[in-house]
């Protein structure tokens, strides 16, 4: 992986990526000077990025507020397009939520956060604002605790002390030893259950995502007012369907291997 002090790190385009990140976050149009602060650049340097994005299309400005285009969405779609399994999900997805009545979410893990990739909710909405590209903190949400559970040894301590256990209610964990603990429950039982962690209103079971070769990629879940149901009674309730549709996700990523090997021999 390259560094900052490394040959391969093209440091204009790392600061491109952090103007981008910070004309995202608050209000939806800036000055420089605002744009500057937020990706803890030089003003002159942020001006020049911004004045490029405007030029390529990702930014527009009136002369003194700069605002992102729709053709930003255009990198986010990459990413999720690139996801093998991504296209096949959206599907089953919708028919867990047309079965269970419940919202039905799919995440991935990037660095102590959960990321939305699909997010499918029911007519019992749960206020939480959520959609695709929503990040959440791993340690307190089902997604998380499946994603870091089924983590490679090195890689889950190097979480551990990176992550800022924030306590978020009086259940959620915030010690990781504790975190440590759940996490080999999780891989025992092969799935999670998390009740008013983050939010005392809403509890959640979650299940892994594997490709063909085992590797969990993803993780699904159905998200629960909570205390409409507790561990016991959401496990015999919701997770023989979302291990089947995690199935049925797993089925289809070798599927797609052979169609783009095919099209590629072509």
């Amino acid at each position: 992986m390259a560094t900052p002090e490394s040959e391969d790190f093209v440091r204009a385009f790392a600061r491109g990526l952090k103007v981008i990140e910070a004309m995202g976050q608050g209000s939806p149009r800036k000055t420089t000077a605002e744009i500057a602060a937020a990706a803890v650049l030089p003003r002159s340097v942020a001006r020049r990025l911004l004045m490029t994005l405007c030029e390529q299309g990702y930014a527009q400005t009136d002369g003194k507020l700069f605002w992102l285009t729709p053709r930003v969405l255009a990198l986010g779609l990459l990413y999720l397009d690139s996801l093998p399994f991504w296209r096949y999900a959206q599907p089953a997805l919708e028919e867990l939520r047309s079965e269970v009545h419940e919202s039905c979410s799919m995440a991935v893990l990037d660095s102590t956060d959960i990321v939305y990739v699909l997010r499918i909710p029911s007519r019992r909405i749960l206020a939480t604002g959520l959609s695709v590209g929503s990040r959440l903190p791993a340690h307190v949400v089902s997604l998380g605790h499946v994603l870091l559970a089924f983590l490679e040894p090195a890689a889950l301590e190097r979480y551990l002390k990176s992550a800022e256990l924030r306590p978020y209610t009086p259940r959620s964990i915030s010690k990781a030893a504790a975190l440590r603990r759940t996490l080999q429950d999780v891989r025992a039982k092969g799935y999670a259950w998390v009740d008013g962690q983050l939010d005392a209103a809403i509890a959640g079971i979650a299940v892994p995502v594997r490709d063909g070769t085992g590797n969990v990629v993803a993780a699904i879940n159905v998200s629960l007012i909570a205390g409409s149901y507790d561990e016991d009674s959401a496990r015999l309730r919701f997770l023989v369907p979302l291990r089947q549709v995690a199935e049925r996700i797993r089925s289809a990523i070798p599927r797609q291997g052979r169609v783009l090997g095919a099209a590629g021999r072509g």
